[in-house]
């Protein structure tokens, strides 16, 4: 770490994330790219799974949380490879941390907008299936623990692997290669506690949520110590 770096305070630290997450934030919203691809896209998934389980059968509400997450991490692929399309395309990553950024800074920052556009996308998705497919009323605090857990999981694992894979041939698809089989534990995690939440799993929620928050804690700890180095190679 450069001494630069070193006296970096904490108040600085926060607001270089923050502004690097607004940054992402305001070049989404000016031009919709990952939401216009992410929301149909999901939407479509939630509607093809009504259609593939007969609504009748009583699938549904039990397989919902499942069929949730698998709809949020393949959508999560659409906003990664958004989140780094400038990088690939400018090298703005170089040239934000060559203008003094902390690369942990300018990694959480990334991580910090993946994952509002995350539980934006949650938010939209969750309200859809609890109607369409006549889930019970969730807990909310087990809900909202669980989505704000995994979506700072996806986002952390999700900038690491996008920062891996920035340079290659195929670069998408070894992103969703790399990233899914990572992410096995977060959803099987997320998948038991919202079970609970909707009175369709047994055990205590605070255990699986508490392993959400054991993996977010991990990539983010890995990211933000390897990010600089990878950002130079690519």
């Amino acid at each position: 770490m450069s001494s630069s770096h070193a006296r970096l305070t904490a108040a600085g630290f926060t607001s270089q994330i923050a502004t690097v997450a607004r940054k992402d934030l305001e070049i989404e919203a000016r031009t919709g790219v990952a939401a216009g691809r992410m929301v149909p896209f999901a939407g479509i998934l939630v509607v093809l799974f009504a259609i593939a389980l007969d609504p009748d059968s009583g699938l549904l509400p039990r397989l919902a949380p499942g069929l949730f997450w698998i709809a949020v991490l393949l959508s999560a692929l659409m906003a990664i490879t958004r989140s780094f399309a400038l990088e690939r395309e400018h090298r703005a990553g170089e040239g934000l941390i060559g203008a003094g950024l902390d690369p942990a800074a300018m990694f959480l920052g990334k991580a910090a907008a993946i994952a509002v556009e995350l539980l934006t996308l949650e938010l939209l998705v969750g309200s859809t299936m609890v109607v369409l497919y006549e889930v019970s009323r969730p807990g909310a605090v087990i809900v909202a623990a669980c989505l704000l857990l995994a979506s700072a999981g996806i986002a952390c694992a999700g900038t690491l692997y996008g920062a891996l894979t920035i340079a290659g041939d195929g670069r998408d698809s070894l992103l969703a290669v790399l990233l899914l089989p990572a992410l096995v534990p977060l959803m099987v995690a997320a998948t038991r506690a919202f079970e609970i939440a909707v009175d369709v799993g047994t055990g205590t929620a605070t255990t699986w949520v508490g392993l959400l928050g054991v993996f977010a804690a991990i990539y983010a700890s890995l990211g933000s110590l390897t990010f600089a180095s990878l950002i130079e190679e690519t």
